[in-house]
Formats: C-alpha cells, sequence, structure tokens
C-alpha cells in the first residue's frame, strides 16, 4: 500500500503543479470552511492554519498549548491541527497532498524534503527570511542550508539532533552489567543485550532497527563509504558484505529473545513512545535520537542514559548532526505569509521555548539556545541533551545530503526485507543482495 501510495503522489503532484492548486480535503474544522490549499479564511481578517505534526501523547499536548498561546497573542489566527504518530505519518501526508490536501504548514523530516522539495510541494520560503518576517539569522549557516533544496529555502530547521543509543540504568544493574561508555563497541553491544536477556528475561534492545535506514546509514559510513552515491542514481558502496552483516547482527539477537521479533515490535509500536520497553523498565537499550531521554522524562522516567551509537572500531567519525526536523509550508497555502509569522515565532521566542523546551531536539535557534541555558529552566534530561550534543562531536563528520527521491519506497523494501530474514524466509547474505537490486532500482528510477 505504501508503495501505490507514493506513486500516486508522484503522478498526482507532477500533473497538479503545473494546474495549480487543488480542492483541499481533509478533517473537520473548529473554525471557518476551509479554503482552496488548505487555509481558511474568515470575515474581519481572522485566519485559520492547517498544520500537521508527528510525535507522541506529550508532543501533542504542548503542541497544542503552542497553538493556544500563539492564538492569545495573535486573536486573528487559529489553527486546525492534525497531530500523529510517526507510523503512517507520511503515508497519508502523500495522499493529502496528491489530493491537493496538504497541511499548510508540515512538520517534514530530513528524510523526505528532497522529495517533497522537487516534487513543487513545498513552497520557497526565501523571500520571508530576506524580508525579516522569518528571521533566520539565528540559525547556523550549514544546519539553515540542509532545509535548501535546488535554492530554495524549504524547510526551517527546528533543531539539531543525532542518533543515540539510550539505555535504562536500572534494567543493567538488575543484569549486572557495568553501563557502557561512548567508544563502545558493536561486540560490546550485543554481548550486553543477550547477557541482559540471559540473567533478567528482559530485552537487551527494545525497539527496531529497521523502521527507516538512519542507523544503516550509520552503519554503512563507518566503513568509509556513503549510503547513497552522490548523485542519488545508486547506493554509494559495492560490498554487500556491509549489508549482510547488519541483518546478521539483528538476527542473532531476534533469535536469542533479546530483541523484539517483528510480531512483538509491531506491538510494541502502537503504544507509542512513552511506553518504549526502555522506558518502562523492559530492555535496557532502545536506539532513537538524543531528544529520546527527555522523552522519557516527560513519560516518567528520568534515569534514562545517552551514548554514542556503537562503534566498528575506535577514532570513526560516522556519526552527524542532522535537522531534528523542519517546518515546511505547503506551495498550495493562501496565507504563507502568516505561515512564516508562526514558524518564526516557533523559533525564536522565549514563550515558545519556554513551552517546547527542547523537547524536539536541541534547538536551531541560538537565540532560543542561550535563552534556555540561561534562563536555568533546563531539567536534568534536557541539560543532558543539550551536553551530549557537545560530547559527541569527536565521533560526529560531514553531514549527509538529504535521503534522495525514493527514499519511502526503500524505506519499505528495507524493513520487507529485514523481515523475511527474521521469518526464516531469507539468509541474510540473500537479503542483502535483494536490497541491493531494489534499492539501485529504485534510485536509478526516481533520480
Amino acid at each position: 500500500m505504501k508503495k501505490i501510495f507514493r506513486r500516486t503522489f508522484l503522478n498526482v503532484m507532477g500533473a497538479a503543479g503545473a494546474a495549480g492548486a487543488l480542492a483541499a480535503c481533509g478533517g473537520s474544522s473548529s473554525g471557518s470552511g476551509a479554503a482552496a490549499g488548505g487555509a481558511s479564511a474568515a470575515a474581519g481578517g481572522d485566519v485559520t492554519i492547517r498544520i500537521t505534526w508527528w510525535g507522541g501523547q506529550s508532543r501533542h499536548e504542548y503542541t497544542q498549548q503552542l497553538l493556544d498561546k500563539y492564538t492569545e497573542l495573535n486573536p486573528s489566527v487559529h489553527f486546525q491541527a492534525t497531530p500523529s504518530g510517526w507510523d503512517g505519518y507520511f503515508e497519508k501526508l502523500a495522499t493529502d497532498t496528491a489530493t491537493g490536501g496538504m497541511a499548510d504548514i508540515v512538520q517534514m523530516d530530513y528524510m523526505y524534503i528532497s522529495t517533497y522539495a522537487k516534487n513543487g510541494s513545498l513552497a520557497d520560503l526565501s523571500s520571508y527570511s530576506s524580508d525579516g518576517t522569518l528571521d533566520t539569522s539565528t540559525i547556523d549557516e550549514a544546519l539553515l542550508g540542509s532545509g535548501t533544496i535546488d535554492g530554495k529555502l524549504v524547510g526551517i530547521p527546528l533543531a539539531s539532533t543525532l542518533l543515540a543509543f539510550i539505555y535504562n540504568p536500572s534494567v543493567l544493574e538488575e543484569a549486572g552489567v557495568e553501563p557502557p561508555r561512548n567508544g563502545w563497541t558493536w561486540d560490546d553491544f550485543k554481548s550486553i543485550c543477550l547477557t541482559v536477556k540471559e540473567t533478567t528475561g528482559k530485552y537487551g534492545f527494545g525497539g527496531s532497527a529497521f523502521i527507516d535506514t538512519n542507523l544503516l546509514n550509520y552503519w554503512v559510513r563507518q566503513y568509509g563509504v556513503p549510503l547513497f552515491a552522490a548523485d542519488n542514481k545508486s547506493l554509494g558502496f559495492d560490498d554487500q558484505q556491509i549489508l549482510t552483516d547488519y541483518f546478521q547482527l539483528w538476527k542473532d539477537l531476534i533469535d536469542a529473545g533479546a530483541a523484539p521479533n517483528p510480531d512483538e515490535y509491531e506491538q510494541i509500536a502502537t503504544l507509542g513512545n512513552e511506553a518504549s520497553p526502555v522506558i518502562t523498565g523492559d530492555a535496557a537499550f532502545h536506539q532513537s535520537w538524543d531528544n529520546f531521554a527527555n522523552i522519557g522524562a516527560n513519560a516518567g522516567n528520568d534515569t534514562l542514559e545517552l551514548l554514542v551509537p556503537p562503534v566498528k572500531e575506535a577514532g570513526q567519525a560516522a556519526l552527524w548532526y542532522k535537522p531534528g526536523m523542519f517546518f515546511s509550508v505547503a506551495e498550495t497555502s493562501e496565507i504563507k505569509e502568516e505561515c512564516a509569522r508562526f514558524i518564526d515565532w516557533f523559533v525564536n521566542s522565549d514563550e515558545a521555548n519556554d513551552i517546547i523546551m527542547g523537547e524536539r531536539g536541541t534547538p536551531a535557534s541560538s537565540s532560543a539556545r542561550d535563552y534556555l541555558v540561561g534562563s536555568g529552566k533546563l531539567r536534568g534530561k534536557q541539560a543532558e541533551m543539550f551536553n551530549f550534543a557537545t560530547e559527541a562531536a569527536d565521533y560526529c563528520g560531514e553531514t549527509p545530503a538529504p535521503d534522495p527521491t525514493g527514499i519511502s519506497e526503500i524505506n519499505t523494501y528495507f524493513k520487507d526485507i529485514a523481515y523475511s530474514v527474521f521469518y526464516g524466509q531469507a539468509t541474510p547474505a540473500e537479503a542483502a543482495a535483494q536490497f541491493y537490486e531494489q534499492a539501485n532500482s529504485v534510485l536509478a528510477a526516481n533520480n
């Protein structure tokens, strides 16, 4: 079904880009009726901004507080919010976009921004940056550049973030294992996971390494090669053993019960981040981004600790600073300037950052970072996230380009092929060959 959604999106957007905005579609609004392009305007100059984002329940709650606060400060501006979990977010966004119903403001990921930009779905915000409506001077030039595709500013980074492993100290203590330190290896990780399972019956690792290709990207970079070629027409490496070893590592852990099998993980995923096994004390490790410990604290567990992901060998700089997420504005939106004003407030204002408190990652805005650090308001895990960004610098290399067009289809293949290994339908080597062939085919067809 994901493949169908993506093809529909590409086909319809190719036709719709020249034809102009299509009629908006979507859920009901608490404000006035939706206008073409996804915005609604009421008499007297009132506007309703349609906005969508992904996240857990705590993010949904505080983002709604942000919207309410903005309306309090700007009574003529109202919002129609459509929050979602990560699972299914981009499938729905593709469908909404293909039918002309994309929200005015969409939370966008680095993995997908190129696809949406190159199909004409995202507005160029450069003019609003130039005239001061949207102050981007507080954002590092390299980080801001990550939202620039083909010379157009199509995404405003909200935060910077890093891949991280998160551990639960109490589970490791129960297993009689000393907590690892930055610079630990994949062999260390596997050994600890197996020990946790053997001594406690709990998962060593409670998540999935196959929800997308971010961790695979890190794994591949440890071999000194990129995941994708510079022209995005193929994978960036030829040695399929790299993929085979990746599949084998996770197969060994799943076979031992030290990581969830596909059926178990799908059940876990339905519960949301706040019920992750590492938060509930049912797993030692989880892999996510460096804001996850903050998510854990919001969910009632303030003991989680951050680690740089395991390394293949000492001295590697395979990690990278990633735009945590963007706000983008739909090309079909009829209220782009009002959207830009809201994004400026969200990114730069003290009022907004008093509510966000770094939950989406280390703020992209230097003024927001300075304010939060100087305010004394950061709780323990929030401060640790800021510190982790500094501690991980020695493990960071150059930030890769945004993922290529076709990444959604590649992610689907990646997960499906991995599951075939875990279900015993393919060997790791066979799966590596299948993924290599299918990923190259998708990249060649789309770039």
